[in-house]
């Protein structure tokens, strides 16, 4: 055998071992989501968090896990106060973050050295990382395990819908803009053609409900996601109006619903996290 031939096989030999090694540590987890949107500044990221959130207050205290698979702009962290922690190692593997509500993390931010540091990776470096996120990390038992992916159809979302076994499905993420609904029709074709189910679509900054006189106002619009939900045929998940005080918290590292149980938005985040679980039994029931 040739050095060449023999280079390929050992890679061969790896990927095969570690792909072994992903369906390992994923058989602990019960349930995977993936969290996209088709462009950035849609608040995926925000929603990611306060959706991971609302599952561990209803009932899933412990057994909540997000995956940040933004390698550029990873921000999970800072939105629930892990910031500048480091990942730790052990026999078994590397064991995540744990954040509030016992919500285990993972993300690039905790392997750079500073909040300066940008990652000035090309694909096959960032499909890689993603390898060893879920075949080295020592998950545990999980009920859900969220994927935060960054913007687009690209790299990152590519490599996880097709390392990730039995993925339950994606939640989109889209704003009530028009731009922004052109875009999530890439996203659910994108997840049409992996043969990924779409849970559904939130509207995220769906309009603005006055903290005084509770008047509403539509800044952005308002009923995108829902009509193109429609003309998807897709399920529509629910709007999350705007609040300040997401901002404010997720700056903070102080998790939104668990500090603000009577807001709007939070009603708007159990709605969804409660569709989602209906859609997950519905799953199960067919199989």
């Amino acid at each position: 055998m040739s050095e060449k031939a023999k280079v390929q096989a050992d890679y061969r030999k790896q990927l095969q071992e570690q792909q072994e090694k992903v369906k390992m540590r994923m058989s602990k987890v019960k349930h995977k989501i993936a969290v996209i949107s088709g462009k950035g500044g849609v608040g995926k990221s925000t929603v990611t968090v306060n959706l991971a959130m609302a599952f561990a207050m209803h009932g899933y205290n412990g057994q909540v896990g997000i995956l940040d698979a933004d390698m550029h702009g990873p921000c999970i962290p800072k939105m629930l106060g892990l910031h500048g922690q480091r990942l730790q190692a052990g026999p078994p593997g590397i064991f995540p973050a744990v954040g509030p509500l016992g919500i285990k993390v993972v993300s690039m931010d905790f392997l750079l050295p500073d909040e300066q540091s940008p990652v000035i990776w090309r694909g096959p470096l960032k499909m890689h990382a993603i390898r060893q996120f879920l075949s080295d990390i020592v998950w545990g038992d999980l009920e859900f395990l969220l994927i935060d992916l960054p913007p687009g159809t690209g790299d990152e979302p590519l490599s996880v819908m097709q390392l990730l076994p039995e993925m339950d499905g994606n939640v989109i993420v889209t704003i009530p803009s028009e731009v922004s609904q052109i875009v999530v029709k890439k996203a659910v074709t994108f997840s049409r053609k992996l043969n990924i189910p779409v849970i559904g679509v939130i509207e995220n900054m769906s309009g603005f409900i006055c903290p005084n006189c509770g008047a509403r106002i539509n800044i952005f619009k308002v009923g995108g996601g829902q009509k193109i939900a429609k003309e998807l045929n897709v399920p529509f998940l629910g709007s999350i109006p705007i609040d300040p005080e997401i901002c404010e918290d997720s700056d903070k590292g102080v998790p939104f619903i668990v500090e603000h149980k009577d807001s709007p938005a939070t009603k708007a985040f159990i709605e969804i996290v409660e569709k989602i679980e209906n859609f997950l039994k519905g799953k199960e029931e067919v199989k």
